[in-house]
């Protein structure tokens, strides 16, 4: 029987842009094959996947993550002990999330940035704290046909040093706080990224702008790339292209990250969140 086009998952989808909540699943089964293709393939589909109600273990987590590739050791962000591949993204009450706020593709400062990732919740605030979502795919095909054509023949310079070097950030390093950083080369690097890109597997071209790592087009100054580049990250986020995920305890929220931006929300001061992100390697965007 079909659920919504699969047939060994349902699926919701959250908007008429993107999203979607998965059912029908226990990530800390062993999957079968047909299984996990099916919410594969609904994480390209939709962008952004959710499950809720579920139980995981830090090896249940790890073994499901493993299964879309090799997984990622951040070189800056301090990842857990015994699993260094999962950041413990950890807000204590009564302080102001710092982690992950504000529009962004995770690590597009990286040579073959992250494919996507994969977060776990533990302790969620009674209100607030919600993740969004904008779709890269609609931001592309609703510019006019003459914006496609010149930001096609674009190259973006993405750094990582204003993200990493702000006043928030230096408070992490070499600190005892919930989340911690350590130092490192990448962070002065610059590399260069298609401004339109294509999803190696749907081959469906995407925006690929985004406010917290892009610094300028390759060839041309700050200076000149502001404009262009402040609309785009604008046009990206609109409302009309996102969808909006709130966490329950137990809630799995996973995104293509080639294909999404992501903000989460600062919205919880009063209260604790414990969630926990597993973030799987990429390759390299053309």
């Amino acid at each position: 029987m079909l659920k919504n086009g699969f047939q060994t998952i349902s699926a919701r989808q959250l908007t008429g842009a993107m999203g979607a909540e998965i059912s029908g699943v226990n990530l800390a089964s062993d999957i079968s094959d047909a299984q996990f293709e099916e919410i594969r393939m609904a994480l390209f589909a939709f962008g952004a996947i959710g499950f809720r109600n579920q139980v995981l273990t830090f090896e249940d987590h790890y073994n499901f993550a493993k299964r879309f590739g090799g997984l990622e050791v951040h070189p800056i962000v301090n990842g857990m002990e015994d699993y260094p591949e999962i950041i413990k993204m950890h807000k204590p009450a009564r302080t102001a999330a710092s982690f992950g706020v504000g529009w962004h593709t995770d690590n597009s400062f990286f040579r073959k940035p992250s494919l996507g990732s994969i977060v776990y919740a533990d302790i969620v605030p009674p209100q607030g704290g919600d993740t969004l979502f904008a779709n890269q795919q609609l931001a592309f095909e609703s510019l006019s046909e003459g914006m496609k054509a010149a930001l096609r023949s674009l190259t973006a310079i993405h750094s990582a040093n204003d993200a990493y070097s702000s006043p928030t950030a230096l408070e992490k390093y070499d600190g005892d706080g919930p989340i911690t950083y350590k130092r490192s080369d990448i962070i002065n690097e610059q590399v260069e990224h298609p401004v339109i890109i294509k999803h190696p597997v749907t081959a469906k071209e995407a925006l690929y702008v985004n406010p917290m790592f892009v610094s300028h087009f390759k060839g041309w100054t700050k200076e000149e790339s502001k404009p262009l580049i402040d609309f785009l990250c604008l046009h990206a986020v609109r409302e009309d292209f996102q969808c909006r995920f709130r966490w329950e305890k137990g809630s799995v929220v996973m995104w293509d990250n080639r294909i999404v931006q992501h903000a989460a929300l600062n919205d919880y001061e009063e209260y604790e969140r414990l969630l926990y992100r597993i973030t799987v390697n990429g390759d390299v965007l053309r």
